[in-house]
């Protein structure tokens, strides 16, 4: 199981901090900042080449993640705001391996105020420069530290930013003898991973007019490398600021989830809608849940909702269709409910390392319970029986969007639910996963008549066995 172990825009993420530094870690703090150029720096530009890895979003959960390079990567930070400006041309991975790679894209990433949450706003403070720059300005603390047989300054700052459990969060910075960062970590409150451990590499340092930037970048996240850069280029303090920080807003955040509602498919089988889809199916002496939402606030309005229509019974399973975070982050409600996670086996392992991750940052309903999850694993095939009712979970073979994709069948009611099987928006073509789906609904023999998808089509409504085979039919074309 992973184990985590002055200017006025800098006291907007370092509000608080007291004169009191240590007189050790000051002088550590400054050594490395005249080393690096870094004293009387206001911003930084860089330039070079990049690629992020698809976390938590890929075919494998894991390690093998799919991964989008950026040519003529740029980044451009303001630590007097502060913000961050990151812009390129991105080339995402094929739809399926060893297909033709799609268009190209414009890339941008901007980091403002307006998004305070702590896991964007450490992408400043994580840099060398912005490590020192906050480590200068607030009370920092320093001890020495071997790692892997060589020896560091270890130096932690932590910003007047609070989790949302009350704790601070706070930054490690690593400094070689040659008074060079080599390394930051931090941690970030995540739905699903609880404290997510962020590593920052820093390697092959050259000068730029005396502003010290390394050649190679490498994030990783949980120990999964995520996001590797090229430096080949930086400048300090450019003249163009204004210029290089010129990028569209930060995306609005999401609106708030509609109320939970339900509608009745059969006896003891209900479609919850107001966000993800969930079906929620009877038996004797429980209810099974599936799909658990892309949130907390969406699984805790699953559960309410499958409360109220079965209040004398207990949430005994709940089924993720796959574990992308879009359809695990509403897994924790669950954890605190008391029941047990089904998954496809090839995540099983993911997503109890993931749960049983120290959660202090979160401050969520799983948290405050303090339960241990309970993750159950489906290889191949799983009926859920009892003398009432009959719930089949299959694995789809040969899927290129998740290698842990399930899908749900009621043979009685004739009953399909699957996700991310979804009829294309208008003048968008049909995804090859519905070839897949095809495909292993005929290996499976699953004769249904109604099909529930998480996302739901627009308008919203039950598709049917003919809603399918239209869009196979549209996919052959």
């Amino acid at each position: 199981m992973w184990k985590a172990r002055a200017s006025a825009a800098v006291l907007i993420v370092l509000a608080g901090a007291t004169p009191s530094v240590a007189e050790d870690a000051r002088s550590v703090v400054e050594a490395a900042s005249k080393a690096m150029g870094v004293v009387d720096l206001k911003s930084i530009t860089i330039s070079g080449a990049a690629a992020t890895g698809n976390f938590g979003q890929s075919r494998t959960i894991s390690f093998g993640l799919a991964s989008t390079s950026i040519r003529n990567y740029v980044r451009t930070i303001d630590f007097t705001v502060p913000a961050s400006h990151a812009s390129g041309i991105a080339q995402p991975p094929a739809a399926v391996r060893g297909g033709p790679l799609p268009p190209t894209g414009i890339y941008e990433e901007m980091i403002t105020p307006a998004t305070p949450a702590w896991v964007q706003q450490m992408q400043i403070w994580a840099t060398p420069w912005g490590f020192l720059v906050g480590a200068a300005a607030n009370n920092a603390t320093v001890k020495s530290q071997k790692i892997d047989g060589v020896q560091y300054k270890a130096v932690t700052w932590s910003p007047a930013q609070k989790s949302p459990s009350g704790l601070p969060y706070k930054l490690t910075g690593y400094i070689d003898a040659d008074n060079l960062v080599a390394r930051v970590e931090t941690w970030v409150d995540h739905p699903v991973i609880g404290d997510l451990h962020q590593e920052f590499f820093y390697s092959g340092y050259q000068s730029f007019a005396g502003l010290m930037a390394p050649a190679k970048v490498s994030q990783k996240q949980i120990g999964m490398e995520t996001f590797v850069a090229a430096i080949y280029h930086a400048q300090a303090n450019p003249a163009d600021l204004a210029r290089l920080m010129d990028g569209p807003p930060p995306p609005a955040p999401p609106p708030p989830l509609p109320p939970a509602s339900s509608e009745k498919l059969a006896d003891g089988v209900y479609r919850i809608t107001g966000g993800y889809v969930s079906l929620a199916v009877e038996f004797k002496d429980h209810v099974v849940v599936l799909e658990g939402g892309q949130s907390e606030a969406r699984g805790l309005a699953v559960i309410a909702e499958t409360k109220k229509l079965f209040p004398a019974k207990r949430i005994k399973y709940v089924v993720c269709t796959h574990p992308h975070f879009d359809h695990s982050s509403g897994l924790p409600p669950f954890v605190a409910e008391g029941a047990t996670i089904l998954v496809d086996d090839n995540a099983k392992f993911f997503t109890q390392a993931s749960l049983d991750t120290p959660r202090t940052l979160a401050g969520d309903v799983m948290a405050k319970s303090k339960k241990k999850a309970k993750v159950d694993g489906v290889f191949e095939q799983m009926e859920l029986k009892d003398e009432t009712r009959s719930l089949m979970l299959y694995h789809v073979d040969k899927l290129e969007h998740s290698d842990s994709m399930l899908i749900a069948y009621l043979p009685k009611e004739k009953i399909l639910f699957t996700a991310d099987f979804n009829a294309p928006r208008d003048g968008q073509p049909v995804s090859p996963s519905i070839a897949t789906l095809m495909a292993n609904l005929d290996r499976l023999a699953i004769d249904f008549e109604r099909h529930v998808t998480v996302h739901a089509p627009n308008p919203d409504r039950v598709l049917t066995k003919a809603d399918l085979f239209e869009l196979a039919k549209r996919l052959n074309q």
